[in-house]
């Protein structure tokens, strides 16, 4: 029988979580909420249910602090597929269209991709969490709907290309508040020609919190009590 969590009471908590694949940011907090038997539970910052890597979980008090931490930078490492899109632009949709890439340099590939570097205008992506006249835009999008979106501007700090094995590219992104990677992705395909897509994405870092110091949710059930919380 699984153990509950016991939860000191105190001014709240910030918990370093390792998000796996296949959860929605949701998930993880209906998940600690029925360890914990705590309600006032919200994370910062909504991870894709593909996506893995660091979130950020505000309990109790602490909840408070949800839009400050949402507002740091972030970091993530990228696979990027060439040559082909999906309408989510990532995994979770089928390949649409697939187009030639045997005409890249890798030079090609670098040059498209660090002209990015700096404020960049993105549309929100039809299969995103935003929201429009109330309604996520995935709820749109699986009834085959495209709605009108406002531009955002967003900041990538830096892209680092780690390695370039076409079709595949794996880089890492440190961007904004509000950078969708998988337009940015998309944005590289279209300005390449042939199309990309997000083939892989891990948050490794928020602000000042690494995903190195983070809890799997399997250790956090394992455990009586929540864990040391992290200053914040």
């Amino acid at each position: 029988m699984q153990s509950t969590i016991d939860h000191p009471a105190g001014d709240g908590e910030l918990l370093l979580v390792d998000k796996p694949a296949g959860w929605t940011s949701f998930d993880v907090v209906n998940k600690l909420r029925y360890a914990t038997r705590i309600r006032k539970i919200g994370h910062a910052g909504t991870l894709d249910p593909l996506a893995t890597g660091l979130l950020l979980v505000c309990m109790g008090k602490m909840t408070k602090q949800i839009e400050r931490f949402s507002g740091l930078d972030k970091e993530y490492e990228v696979g990027i597929r060439v040559g082909a899109t999906t309408p989510s632009h990532d995994a979770a949709t089928p390949v649409s269209t697939m187009s030639r890439f045997d005409h890249l340099t890798y030079d090609d590939v670098e040059r498209a991709i660090d002209s990015f570097e700096g404020e960049y205008t993105q549309l929100p992506p039809m299969w995103s969490a935003a929201k429009v006249s109330g309604k996520r835009l995935y709820a749109y999008a699986r009834k085959g709907k495209v709605i009108e979106r406002r531009p955002r501007t967003v900041v990538v700090h830096r892209i680092t290309i780690s390695r370039i094995a076409l079709p595949d590219v794996f880089c890492t992104v440190r961007c904004s508040k509000g950078t969708y990677i998988r337009t940015l992705v998309d944005d590289i395909g279209r300005l390449l020609g042939c199309g990309a897509f997000v083939s892989s994405l891990r948050r490794i870092r928020i602000g000042d919190f690494n995903v190195s110091d983070a809890w799997a949710l399997d250790e956090i059930a394992r455990l009586r009590r929540v864990p040391v919380p992290v200053a914040a």
